[in-house]
């Protein structure tokens, strides 16, 4: 098939528009209802046509899709993503990417939609594995370019040294984020002195590992 006979989606401002009124309605219907509502109960709740639906997404798997995106995206909003972004003017680095870890732990904790959205592919991947293709299928640099690109402004100063840049956003997922969406899987809470000290501690081995000084001594000892 060539590109000129792929249909592509709408474009210009009131498509978008549209399409972000099918995000919004289908997101409410997923969470609502699961992955078993009609693409005509997201058209009737979008307000518009369930071919305009199928025009923008394709099927209900892409819409699905960007169901997802859109969530992810929210725990990175402006405040996570300008405090992220001040890393590398901070004097005090340390200091500023504990401020920086604590707003956007804060808001993974406090996004329902994103915990329950993962709870809806978890009880639903059985039968619909595509639901955990397109969950897991977004890399955490594509979703979340707001870290990549405080890690990689970080390194490129000189004050982190990170050879493998995909590897060390995950492991800062890990430390940070990552306890929080697992242990609500399974209805734990993780209280707010419990969670303080995973973020400082989780900052710690993680600038440990990346700073410059241990980085400089491994490459003494491997000499």
């Amino acid at each position: 098939m060539s590109v000129d006979s792929v249909k592509q989606p709408p474009s210009g401002p009131r498509a978008e528009l549209k399409r972000q009124a099918i995000v919004r309605a289908a997101r409410e219907l997923f969470l609502r209802e699961g992955f078993g509502v009609g693409m005509d109960a997201i058209a009737a709740e979008a307000d518009v046509s369930k071919v305009t639906v199928y025009n923008h997404f394709g099927s209900k798997e892409a819409l699905f899709t960007a169901v997802i995106t859109s969530a992810l995206d929210e725990p990175l909003g402006h405040a996570s993503s300008a405090a992220l972004k001040g890393l590398s003017e901070a004097e005090d680095l340390r200091a500023a990417l504990l401020d920086a870890a604590r707003t956007w732990v804060h808001a993974v904790r406090t996004n329902q939609d994103v915990i329950a959205l993962r709870n809806l592919v978890a009880a639903e991947q059985h039968r619909f594995p595509e639901l955990g293709r397109a969950w897991h299928g977004q890399g955490p640099e594509g979703h979340h370019p707001a870290v990549a690109g405080a890690l990689r402004a970080l390194a490129d100063q000189g004050r982190l040294v990170i050879p493998d840049l995909e590897a060390a956003i995950i492991q800062l997922y890990a430390l940070l984020v990552f306890p929080h969406m697992v242990f609500s899987t399974y209805g734990t809470h993780l209280d707010d002195s419990l969670t303080d000290r995973l973020i400082v501690s989780g900052v710690d081995m993680f600038l440990g590992h990346y700073g410059p000084t241990r980085a400089t001594g491994t490459q003494r000892a491997a000499s």
